[in-house]
C-alpha cells in the first residue's frame, strides 16, 4: 500500500531535521552530525535540498546537491529513512516522483 509522499524543494531545512533523518539512515555514521556548525554550513550552502515527507510531516528522505545550474550537479547526501525504504522505492516505481526528481 502507498502512501501519499510529498516532495518539495526546501532550501531552508532545519538542521535538526537533517540530523535526525540521516540518523534514521545509513549517513549518520560518515557525516559529522555531532557538529552544528558544519551542519548547518552543509544545509547553508547547499544549491538544491530536495525533501520526502510522509502524511504527518516527518522527513523521510532528503537529497542535498550542489549545482552550476547550467551543466554540472554534485549530488552530496541521499538519506532515506530506513523504515521508509520501502515506501519510497514503491514510489520510484509508480507514478509519484522519486527524491531527485523536480
Amino acid at each position: 500500500e502507498l502512501i501519499d509522499i510529498k516532495y518539495s524543494q526546501e532550501s531552508h531545512l532545519e538542521a535538526q531535521e537533517f540530523v535526525d533523518v540521516l540518523r534514521r539512515s545509513t549517513l549518520a555514521e560518515r557525516r559529522p552530525v555531532d557538529d552544528p556548525e558544519v551542519i548547518a554550513g552543509m544545509l547553508a550552502h547547499a544549491d538544491v535540498i530536495v525533501t520526502a515527507r510522509d502524511p504527518q510531516g516527518l522527513l523521510v528522505g532528503v537529497s542535498r546537491a550542489i549545482t552550476d545550474f547550467s551543466y554540472c550537479t554534485y549530488l552530496a547526501d541521499l538519506a532515506v529513512d530506513v523504515a521508509g525504504r520501502r515506501v519510497l522505492s514503491a514510489h520510484r516505481n509508480g507514478s509519484s516522483p522519486f527524491l531527485l526528481a523536480n
